[in-house]
Formats: C-alpha cells, sequence, structure tokens
C-alpha cells in the first residue's frame, strides 16, 4: 500500500500529484488494469506473437 504523507502547508493538489507520480513508478495502474480481465495463456502467446511480428516489420521498414 503506498502511503504519501502530506506535509504541513502543502497543498492537496500536490500531494495528489506525488500519488500519481509514485503509482505510476510502481506501475500498479498496470497490474490492476492487467487483471481486470482474464486472458488464456493461448490466447497471450498469440497476441505477443503478433506484437513481435509487428516490431519486427517496423525495424525492417525503417532499415529499409
Amino acid at each position: 500500500m503506498i502511503k504519501i504523507p502530506v506535509k504541513e502547508g502543502e497543498s492537496i493538489e500536490r500531494a495528489l500529484k506525488r500519488l500519481k507520480r509514485k503509482t505510476d513508478s510502481t506501475g500498479i495502474i498496470k497490474e490492476v488494469r492487467k487483471r481486470k480481465q482474464f486472458v488464456k495463456p493461448s490466447v497471450f502467446k498469440r497476441q505477443q506473437l503478433i506484437k513481435a511480428r509487428y516490431v519486427e516489420q517496423l525495424k525492417r521498414e525503417e532499415n529499409e
């Protein structure tokens, strides 16, 4: 659990900005979105293969 101590005289907006930065750096939001819906391992592998092919194609086009 992330704790953000609010310093005396600090605005709430500033504390929220620090909270957002900390959650981004730890990857909590990304993990929550990932767990929101179950993806079968076979589907996940297929998605990874499609992504890898796409990236490889981009690299080839960039070199040409």
